[in-house]
């Protein structure tokens, strides 16, 4: 008989152990779901409130502090009795459990992120059959861990999490909400009986037409091997979005006894393609590049990170995945970095990866911890690490293994013993044992098992160099919101070779505010406590003031603020993407070679530094790096130089405007365009000045194209000179794209914007209903459209607009209604 797989997913129940405030003493309920967690089916049966609403999710901490337990029963048959094998096979039980089959235990687990498989056919007979799997807290089981060994320090949630493999995050963390939590799935498998027999082996390309096969490959102690050499142009290789197809194939594999009977099936997909991390020396800069290059094609990575997409993952559905991924390849991103306080994500995550040609820097599960290293510690982890390697190697998509997330940074915050030059030691004895995981056990695991890029963590210099190096390797810049604090104008200064982490917070949806207000119109403000507990980062409050303060004149009632902090952070990505996309300027020039933003997602309705929020609304950011991250853009800075008369005086100087504009080219080939500049007076509508000129675009990289004065810009010898309010638009004409970039003068607090009145600006319906057409007499800043009632898609936010250039805007499920728009000036503040 063929192997066979039944998913035990009908009938399940579950109870508070012991009883408590979720059911009775001996009380089982009816789960609703499969798979599930304790707080969905609490929730469903309205035993708790929602803890996205409110302050309720302080009202369900005690779910992750008792001990819950789940039963079924399934029928099992003489038929399946008389088979060799029969395994009840366990996926994502979270964390700490005890199974029992017929009353008999069956097996311990102690890891969310492996799956357990255990023989059962001694313990199964004819008839119902009673499974039992009893969680005990994990949050508690941390705690005794943790008395037991050692406490370590940590960023974000409790420091007992450092003892215990489960995702990270339902700790608590500076975006998302505490939620320990109970999850399960389980299967039971038919599988044949002995280790010898033969194997076939078809490859098929993405039209279904057999490439190669082999047949009679031995099969010796449940292993075999068969080896296929293929010419060049013999298949198609996997690339990148915007780099070429995704050609996938299907592997299938049939193993036979020897007699020759069928005994098991499976089909892989996979995908053929090389991908390396090139670190050469560059021209005019010191350090090395540190980019990905595949099939010979060195890519500028433009993407997000990625945390898990719900606080309870079971409810993660394949049309969720497929939607948020989308979401990323529409807003031209070509990478995903899963972050390692979350999860490895449901194989449907890569599959659709791997289909759409997105990228994925895969973390492995540790983040911004002193982890610990004892002997049963590492025997888990070395099993997940493993389980999940073997789990993932064949998808194409996946090109770098990362060790951890900023453990090294807090080794170095904390002064731990880190030596960057010792590349001998075991330093289990250390303060920073965990560096035995990252140096010794996951690179052997990887390289054992794939041929994937490993890297010790991120970020991670190399070369005996800190985190903080902008030089090597890949760089978490949060100097801009954390740190120093810098202006976000400032992002050329701190670039990186690959910067893998960057962000600004926003504000969500008003739609999404107004959820977890829960319909309270008084808590329906900026600083109410309601508010305050949907921001999760250490000294928001002040963060946001400070970059609003230094920018922007704004107003404080509940939609003001939602548009100011998302229009600020629109304007403070974009500026990060278009700088740092100057930067890959070209072989030998690779100065960055990649900007993947914090955050893409959120894990529950929340203000945090997601560009996208729970419910997939986008906020502005979304569009505007869409805009950064085109095949052709165009790029401006605009700063202002002071030059004194001599140096002996403070008194007498001169102070200049300077423009530099560059364009970008993504694809690989040169591209012939015409630069149009356009400057207009703020104050004057009469006034304006425009000039063209013929530019080509290098392939896969920027080009510089002008720099001089801002046009119609006196110079000012006094800092009471005030500088008109100039506003130059730069276009590139004949190509796909010639969206506008704007250089205004900054900060935006201090222009003094036309009346609303004066501008002439028009939204006017487009052909069939889902499109408006913008139009203006006088150039505007940072439009964001919407409507009353339920929410629009559309295709563009966050928009400048300038007299000559109408812009047309999809706008998905409008019918007909009156369309809104907020921008700077627009009378509000």
């Amino acid at each position: 008989m063929i192997g066979t797989t039944r998913l035990l997913d009908r009938c399940w129940a579950f109870t508070q152990v012991g009883g408590g405030l979720g059911t009775g003493n001996g009380e089982w309920l009816e789960a609703s779901a499969f798979p599930t967690s304790v707080h969905v089916e609490l929730l469903h049966l309205s035993i708790i409130p929602d803890p996205f609403v409110g302050l309720h999710e302080w009202d369900i901490q005690w779910i992750g502090e008792a001990d819950w337990a789940f039963k079924t029963s399934f029928e099992v048959i003489g038929r399946e009795l008389s088979l060799p094998n029969i395994d009840l096979v366990f996926d994502g039980l979270d964390t700490f459990s005890i199974v029992s089959l017929n009353g008999q235990k069956i097996l311990g687990t102690e890891n969310q992120f492996v799956s357990y498989r255990v023989p059962v056919k001694e313990h199964l007979h004819t008839g119902s059959n009673e499974l039992v799997i009893t969680f005990p807290s994990t949050f508690l089981k941390g705690k005794d861990l943790e008395k037991k060994n050692a406490r370590y320090e940590c960023w974000n949630g409790d420091a007992s999490r450092l003892h215990v493999r489960k995702a990270q995050y339902s700790y608590g963390w500076d975006w998302g909400r505490r939620k320990p939590r109970t999850d399960l799935t389980v299967r039971i498998t038919h599988s044949p009986s002995g280790t010898s027999g033969f194997a076939e082996i078809l490859l098929k390309d993405p039209a279904g037409q057999v490439v190669t096969s082999q047949t009679n490959i031995p099969v010796n102690s449940g292993f075999a091997r068969a080896a296929f050499h293929f010419k060049k142009g013999d298949i198609q290789l996997w690339y990148p979005v915007g780099y070429g197809e995704q050609a996938l194939y299907d592997v299938e594999v049939k193993v036979m006894n020897d007699q020759g009977q069928l005994l098991d099936t499976k089909v892989q997909r996979i995908g053929f393609r090389r991908v390396r991390i090139v670190e050469d020396q560059l021209v005019d800069q010191p350090g090395l590049s540190w980019l990905f290059e595949v099939n010979n094609i060195r890519i500028f990575c433009g993407g997000s990170n990625w945390i898990p997409a719900d606080s309870f993952v079971t409810t993660i559905t394949p049309q969720r995945y497929r939607a948020w991924l989308q979401l990323l390849k529409d807003g031209n991103q070509n990478m995903v970095r899963i972050w390692g306080g979350g999860i490895y994500e449901d194989d449907v995550f890569y599959d659709i990866c791997d289909e759409l040609g997105i990228l994925v820097w895969q973390d492995f599960m540790f983040g911004c911890g002193q982890y610990p290293a004892y002997d049963t510690f590492l025997a888990n982890v070395k099993l997940e690490a493993e389980q999940n390697v073997r789990r993932l190697r064949h998808h194409p998509s996946i090109v770098i293994f990362a060790g951890n997330n900023e453990d090294y940074q807090i080794a170095e915050s904390l002064k731990l013993d880190l030596d960057y030059d010792d590349e001998e030691s075991d330093f289990r004895k250390t303060n920073f044992p965990a560096r035995y995981i990252y140096e010794r056990v996951l690179p052997a695991i990887v390289k054992q098992h794939s041929d994937i890029h490993y890297h010790r963590g991120s970020p991670y210099s190399g070369h005996g160099k800190v985190t903080t190096d902008q030089t090597h390797g890949d760089l978490h810049q949060w100097n801009v919101w954390h740190g120093s604090q810098e202006p976000w104008h400032n992002w050329d200064v701190l670039a990186g070779r690959f910067v893998s982490e960057f962000g600004m917070e926003a504000y969500p949806n008003i739609r999404t505010v107004d959820y977890w207000t829960g319909g309270d119109v008084s808590e329906r403000y900026p600083q109410s406590r309601t508010a305050v507990n949907h921001n999760k980062a250490a000294g928001f409050e002040r963060r946001l003031e400070l970059y609003l303060m230094e920018n922007f004149k704004h107003a404080f009632d509940m939609e003001s603020y939602v548009y100011y902090t998302q229009i600020m952070q629109a304007e403070t990505l974009a500026a990060a993407y278009r700088m740092w996309r100057r930067n890959w300027a070209g072989p030998g020039r690779e100065y960055t070679a990649g900007a993947l933003v914090w955050q893409l997602n959120d894990c529950w309705p929340v203000t945090s530094w997601s560009i996208v929020d729970y419910f997939l609304r986008p906020k502005p950011a979304y569009f505007a790096i869409a805009r950064e991250l085109r095949p052709y853009t165009v790029g401006m800075t605009r700063k202002d130089v002071k030059r004194y008369d001599d140096e002996r005086t403070l008194a007498h100087f001169t102070i200049t405007s300077q423009l530099e504009i560059w364009g970008t080219n993504g694809t690989l080939e040169k591209k012939g365009a015409t630069l149009q500049v356009t400057s207009f007076d703020l104050a004057r509508a009469e006034w304006s000045e425009r000039w063209e000129t013929d530019v080509i675009l290098a392939p896969n990289a920027s080009t510089e194209l002008w720099k001089g004065p801002v046009p119609g810009l006196p110079t000012r010898t006094r800092e009471s000179d005030v500088p008109k309010t100039i506003v130059v638009s730069a276009r590139l004409l004949d190509v796909d794209q010639d969206r506008t970039v704007l250089a205004r003068p900054e900060p935006f607090k201090y222009i003094h914007f036309p009346d609303v009145k004066d501008l002439a600006f028009k939204i006017m319906p487009g052909a069939g209903g889902e499109i408006i057409v913008l139009s203006t007499e006088r150039p505007i800043k940072g439009i964001v459209l919407d409507v009353e009632g339920d929410e629009v898609r559309w295709g563009d936010q966050a928009i400048d607009l300038v007299p000559g250039d109408p812009q047309t805007v999809k706008a998905i499920g409008l019918n007909g209604r009156s369309v809104k728009a907020r921008f700077l000036g627009d009378g509000t503040a």
